[in-house]
């Protein structure tokens, strides 16, 4: 899992707007989903509220990850339970405006609320149980940053939930989603995250990993794939693509928005030409003007090839 941009409360006095360096899984998606919003969060860096959904996903990838520190027999639903309320204090206490979750309610129905919330994390925990067996699990790593820098020079990186290693030295990336699995139509999509983790440890480690798995704690689905190298190298040549249309809307300073439904849910839509807002001054120089060639460059990737 990756976290979400960061609000102003969080992120303190702003540095200056540079030019993107790297790329993750969320970035790419939110580039191939609407240019603007990626330039609303990347160079921009505009404050958004926390979320109840994507506050919990954060509760509950903690809880997974703090339940490993216990020996294996110890690793049980009531135990990963009785970690909620001291990892929700704690992620209160390292981001304080999450305490602007609850407060557009009087003391009584946030409380309400919030006990509600912390339900649904300790239902979603409770879940995993019926879809993992924490006792036969010894991750290799877990909240696993990687980096990798490919031979363009274009820097990869992500945080990766869970990772095992076989006895056979066979790897799996494991992540787990507190969401609904997609539609089947819709798997491809979120199989791309798993597949950019895949490439990034094939280019670190030269190895392939066997498995890449997703665990839907919302649904009870669990999603598998195993990949290979023609698929990697078809990742790569996707992120080369979005990469170089990425380059080019920043040297001319044109980040259209693609309207879409989940425009709904954008915290952005006041800056936003869709709903008549004007995004705020262009922070970087423009040094020049996108050419023709670079609309095929776009075409690539936003194909939806994976």
């Amino acid at each position: 899992m990756e976290t979400s941009t960061k609000t102003g409360a969080e992120s303190g006095p702003e540095k200056p707007a540079a030019r993107p360096a790297s790329l993750s899984p969320s970035r790419a998606s939110d580039f191939m989903q609407c240019p603007l919003l990626y330039r609303f969060r990347v160079i921009d860096k505009l404050p958004e509220k926390p979320s109840e959904a994507a506050t919990r996903g954060t509760l509950v990838h903690a809880v997974l990850e703090r339940l490993f520190d216990a020996p294996a027999l110890e690793r049980t639903a009531s135990r990963a339970k009785s970690l909620i309320p001291g990892q929700w204090d704690r992620l209160r206490e390292a981001r304080p405006e999450l305490a602007e979750l609850f407060a557009d309610t009087d003391e009584g129905a946030a409380g309400e609320r919030m006990a509600r919330w912390l339900g649904d994390a300790e239902r979603l925990v409770e879940r995993w149980f019926t879809l993992e067996d924490p006792t036969r699990l010894e991750p290799a790593e877990r909240e696993l940053f990687v980096e990798a820098e490919l031979e363009s020079g274009l820097k990869l990186r992500g945080i990766i939930d869970r990772v095992d290693v076989a006895p056979t030295g066979d790897v799996r990336i494991v992540d787990y989603k507190t969401g609904k699995a997609p539609r089947p139509e819709y798997a491809e999509g979120a199989l791309f995250q798993m597949k950019f983790y895949a490439l990034v440890v094939w280019r670190l480690k030269g190895v392939v990993p066997r498995r890449l798995q997703l665990v839907y704690l919302g649904s009870g689905d669990v999603i598998t794939y195993d990949p290979v190298v023609s698929d990697l190298e078809r990742v790569e040549r996707k992120l080369h693509a979005l990469w170089e249309a990425i380059q080019l809307a920043t040297e001319s300073g044109d980040w259209r928005p693609r309207p879409t439904k989940l425009c709904g849910w954008c915290d952005h839509q006041a800056v936003c030409p869709e709903f008549g807002g004007t995004p705020p001054p262009y922070p970087l120089q423009i040094v020049a003007a996108v050419p023709p060639p670079a609309q095929e460059s776009v075409r690539v990737a936003e194909s939806g090839e994976a």
